[in-house]
């Protein structure tokens, strides 16, 4: 049995003792080496002594609102933040994203959608550059080269949907929110301006989805953003 060291280090911030034990009890598998704070100062000592893969935070600590400690945390670390929360308005949502959190769940959440989130976050973390070659399903962009194709055969994209793409690619099994992506692709004008993002994920997925109207690869998070599916050689 590997070392605790050895184990990826799962920081939990919470300030109900109710779900510090039922993450610590869901956790605890010999999987992962769990640490806990209570408050975000507590949070961002910890986040500091401890150096952890991941970092699951409630927004709705005592001492300060959680969005916050995104802030403070993205101002010195890439940590991946996952957000479990009682809030579940969309406006909530963007701004933890927005802040810089790489996730966000609602409770009650499943025990396996978590460990799923939590995995991904890890496997993210990992690459910290982009594989050269993405592959989902019957969809390949090679990055290097700036090729796309759907079962094998090339797909002639403009270069606003190739960047729009490569920017859904990176970051791939993340939630980015549609400011996140109007203000790399287009500029900060082009913040409130959604329906700009909305036509060219429209014509992005009639060119890469078989059906569009049931999107496979560019997923939507209804009100926040869009997911791109996590890739893989299988």
């Amino acid at each position: 049995m590997p070392k605790e060291d050895n184990l990826p280090r799962i920081l939990i911030v919470d300030d109900e003792i109710p779900i510090q034990r039922f993450l610590h009890t869901m956790l605890d598998s010999g999987e992962f080496s769990l640490h806990q704070a209570e408050n975000g100062h507590a949070a961002l000592a910890a986040t500091v002594a401890t150096h952890p893969d991941v970092i699951l935070l409630d927004l709705g600590l005592p001492d300060m609102d959680g969005v916050e400690v995104i802030k403070r945390i993205r101002e010195w670390s890439h940590v991946p933040i996952i957000v479990l929360s009682v809030r579940d308005r969309e406006d909530d949502k963007v701004m933890a994203l927005d802040a810089g959190a790489d996730d966000y769940l609602s409770k009650p959440f499943g025990v396996a959608e978590l460990l799923a989130r939590i995995r991904g976050a890890l496997r993210r973390a990992v690459h910290v550059a982009p594989e050269p070659v993405y592959k989902a399903g019957d969809l390949v962009v090679d990055l290097s080269r700036r090729r796309v194709s759907v079962k094998g055969e090339d797909i002639q994209l403009t270069p606003t949907e190739y960047d729009l793409l490569r920017f859904l690619v990176i970051h791939a099994g993340k939630v980015l929110t549609h400011s996140q992506i109007l203000k790399q692709i287009w500029g900060v004008g082009y913040v409130e301006q959604p329906h700009v993002l909305r036509v060219n994920i429209s014509n992005l997925r009639r060119k890469i989805e078989t059906d569009a109207s049931r999107p496979y690869y560019i997923t939507t998070e209804p009100g926040v953003g869009y997911r791109m599916r996590t890739g893989g050689n299988g």
